[in-house]
Order: C-alpha cells, then structure tokens, then sequence
C-alpha cells in the first residue's frame, strides 16, 4: 500500500477473529491528492540554470494509471516528454506504456537533438520481481562539434540523421518498503538492450547492465545504503556504436567531485589534445550513511565513498592511427577513482532535492579537489 502512494499515512490495527488462528486486519488509509501541477526553476551543476513544469495524474479515472507531460528547459538540455501507463491491461497484472520525447543536450565535445517514442510491457514473474520489454525508436542528429573533439563526431555532422531502432529487457528484482526515502530492502536489476541487426537502423551493439542496491535500517532512524553497478557495451553485427551510447562516470549520480562525464578513457583528437571517448565497460561502488535532520519535514543528511572507472581495451578499429596513444584503459580493479563528501536531502512536496560535497582522493593533474552538486530528481 505505502509503495502505491495513493495514501496518506497508513495505520493497520489488528483484531481477533473467529478462531485463535484466525485475525481481523482493520486498514485505515486516507486518500492522498494523486494529481499535480508542477512548475520550478533552480540550479543544477550538470545543467547549470533551469526551469521545469510538469502535469500528471497517478491514479487516472481511479484505476491507477498515469499519464503525466512535463518539460525541462536548461543552459545544457532541453527536454519534453509526454508518457501513459496502464497498470492491469486485460484484467491482468499485465502492464503497458507509451511515450513521446525529443530531447537536446550540449555535452563539451558537440551537441546531441534526439526525437522518439517507446512501448513497453512488463509483468510480475515473482514475487518483488516484474520483467519487462520496451521497443525505443529514435532519431539523433550531432552538431556544433568542438575543436576538440574526435574526427568520429566530426564526421557525422552534416551527415543525414542516425536511426536508433532498439528492445530492451529488464529483470527487476524490488523490496524496498519505499521508493522514495527508502529505508530497507533490495533494489536489483538486470538490463539488456539490442540494438539494429534484425532491428534495423544505423547503430548497432548489445549492451548489459546488472545492478544492486541494499537498504539496512540501523539505529535512531539513520539507514545504510550500499550501491554497486557495471556494464559492458559491444558492437552487434552491422552499423556502428556511437560514442554516446559508450560509458561515462563523474558526476552526482555516479562519482561524485567529479566533473560530469569526465571519468573513463580518454583519446587523442586531430589537433593533439585527449577528449573523453567513453568505455566499453564500466564498474561503479557507492556507499552512504543516511540520517534524519528533520524527519517530519522529510529532511535527510548523509556522508557517503564513492569508487569506480569506466575502462576500453581497444579503439584501434574505430579510431585512425593518429588518435590512439598508448595509454592503457583495460580493466582493472586496481584503477578505480575514488571520492568521499556529504549532503542533504530533502524530500519535499515538488519531489526530492539534493546538494552534496564530492572530494576526490585520488586528483590528477588538472582536476578540481571536489565540488558541490545540486539537482531535483532521485539518485541511484
């Protein structure tokens, strides 16, 4: 019922029943306003100022669907999306959903527009456990490339627009008593998306994600979160593996301090300065010690280590002669960046807000100490 979020606070009283193995469940549960209008501007470090409004109803005509059209506006990106999600499709526990999007973003090396759509089913194969297939038809186009960044990018613009025809399957394994402000219980998942081949379109590859995540509640309503993530990322018969689709770390999701898609393999580009190509494969461990400040208000503090790398064994096919150095990007767990820092956490009304401090404790030359982070929206 708490996981609905239809309710307001939920109390179960307990009654004798008919027999001593039998009990009556008395369940209080307020209705809670499941319709809202949203609208906000901010800071973020990632997107720098923005502005965002959003419309959605979650419990739709009171059968629990969704249909929610929100935008967000920034420096970096832009974003419009519009999606439906019916629950129980033919009387079964049989979920179903659609979406339309068209999003911009200005990454440092060149500028990404994508438009598109997606359909999806999933349905709960065990318990906590629910299976999922989703089909995305999208259409990019790259522009505005830097001096630094790869001949690869340079060479796509101007181009016609790239086609990206893909399935994605996801196992996802659930207990957690709450999805927001979670305090025990597993998050688990197993993501695999194909792309072109029997698919179509212009890129192709296959790529996995396995996921986990632990809640443990300790003492004086304080919580322990343990997170850990890798992937792999390959080529899948014809067509190409776009650098966008590769693996990044840095930034408030992932390794905090770190400047936003900054950690992983670098190259050196035709004018003898390294950019950042991504990996095919990545590794990812976060940990945080969540505590109340003001619980009533939903205000939290944590302190948190994150550790990771995203790594490349060979680029010698996709890069010319000129572009690969000698640097080695090959896994290995001895190679991973780390940071420590804090934060608050405020779980408010208009959705959950974070500010956090990342140092790093392994810094380069030309890499900050650290920095602070502010976004809306809820981590890993």
């Amino acid at each position: 019922l708490n996981r609905l979020d239809f309710f307001e606070d939920i109390k179960v009283d307990t009654l004798k029943g008919s027999a001593d193995d039998r009990m009556i469940l008395k369940i209080n549960a307020p209705d809670k306003p499941t319709g809202t209008f949203t609208f906000g501007a901010g800071y973020s470090s990632q997107d720098n100022l923005f502005g965002n409004v959003s419309v959605s109803e979650r419990n739709l005509f009171g059968r629990g669907q969704i249909l929610q059209v929100s935008a967000e506006v920034s420096e970096n990106s832009n974003q419009y999306t519009t999606s439906f999600t019916e629950p129980w499709l033919f009387d079964i526990p049989l979920s179903a959903s659609l979406a339309l999007y068209r999003t911009y973003n200005d990454y440092d090396d060149y500028d990404r527009d994508r438009v598109g759509g997606s359909a999806g089913l999933g349905y709960p194969v065990f318990d906590y456990t629910r299976l999922s297939f989703t089909y995305v038809y999208e259409i990019n186009e790259i522009s505005d490339p830097s001096i630094e960044a790869t001949d690869i990018i340079k060479e796509l613009v101007g181009e016609r627009k790239t086609i990206t025809s893909k399935g994605i399957t996801k196992l996802h394994f659930d207990t957690r008593d709450k999805v927001i402000n979670t305090s025990e219980g597993w998050d688990n998942s197993l993501t695999i998306t194909y792309a072109g081949d029997v698919l179509q379109g212009d890129v192709a590859f296959i790529k996995y994600i396995l996921e986990a995540g632990y809640y443990l509640p300790l003492f004086w309503g304080t919580v322990g979160h343990a997170h850990t993530e890798g992937g792999y990322i390959g080529k899948n018969g014809k067509g190409w593996l776009p650098s966008y689709e590769r693996f990044y770390l840095g930034g408030l999701n992932s390794l905090r301090g770190y400047d936003w898609r900054d950690v992983g393999p670098e190259r050196y580009n035709s004018i003898g300065s390294l950019s950042e190509v991504g990996g095919n494969k990545y590794i990812q461990f976060n940990l945080e010690y969540i505590f109340p400040l003001v619980k009533k208000a939903g205000l939290m503090g944590l302190v948190f280590y994150d550790m990771g790398n995203s790594f490349e064994d060979d680029l010698s096919d996709e890069y010319p002669d000129d572009e690969v150095d000698d640097i080695d990007d090959s896994f290995d767990l001895t190679n991973l960046r780390s940071s420590v820092g804090y934060g608050i956490r405020w779980y408010s009304p208009l959705g959950p807000l974070r500010l956090e401090y990342g140092h790093v404790l392994d810094r380069r030359q030309g890499e900050k100490s650290g920095r602070w982070e502010f976004t809306m929206g809820a981590g890993f």
